[in-house]
C-alpha cells in the first residue's frame, strides 16, 4: 500500500507540532497541510508512509527546525 486511506493518516500525532507553527487544522485544509508536510520532508505526494517516517526522523533530530520549515512553508502558501 503506497498511499494514505485518509488525508489526516499521522495528524493525530503532529498536534503539537501544528500547535508550535500556529497551523490551525481544519477540514477544508487538511489536504493542503499534507501537501506542505510531503513537500517539507522531500516525499512524493500521498506516499504517507515514507512522509511518516521522514517525519518522525526530522523531530527526533531537531524539532524545532522542522516546525520552523512546516511554519514557513505554509505561511508562503497561505
Amino acid at each position: 500500500m503506497s498511499g494514505c486511506t485518509t488525508v489526516t493518516c499521522y495528524f493525530r500525532h503532529l498536534q503539537q507540532v501544528f500547535k508550535k507553527a500556529g497551523i490551525e487544522v481544519t477540514s477544508d485544509n487538511k489536504l493542503d497541510i499534507d501537501k506542505v508536510i510531503h513537500g517539507t520532508v522531500g516525499v512524493k505526494y500521498k506516499n504517507c508512509p515514507v512522509a511518516w517516517k521522514e517525519v518522525k526522523k526530522r523531530i527526533a533530530e531537531d524539532e524545532e527546525g522542522f516546525v520552523n520549515q512546516l511554519k514557513e512553508r505554509w505561511n508562503k502558501q497561505h
